[in-house]
């Protein structure tokens, strides 16, 4: 499982609209990459969660998972749609 993969995952276990989650890979760097998770606007509360501590949390499993699968380090940009 690629780290796409993986942040699709977390992502949809999270929300209630699934199908509407899409998530995006860009190379910016060698040593970083870019992945844009986008939801619906009246999923963000659900991802970001009281005081951004789910969406802190989506970050830091994610940046841990590239890290463990030697993988660039990871940028991510939560954005709704």
């Amino acid at each position: 499982m690629d780290v796409v993969e993986f942040a699709e995952y977390l992502v949809k276990s999270i929300v209630v609209e699934k199908d509407l989650v899409k998530v995006s890979l860009f190379d910016a760097d060698e040593d970083i990459t870019i992945l844009e998770i986008l939801v619906p606007e009246s999923e963000m509360g659900r991802v970001i969660g009281k005081n951004g501590k789910t969406s802190s949390a989506i970050r830091t499993i994610i940046g841990a998972y590239a890290a463990i699968n030697k993988k660039p380090k990871v940028k991510i940009n939560i954005d709704s749609f």
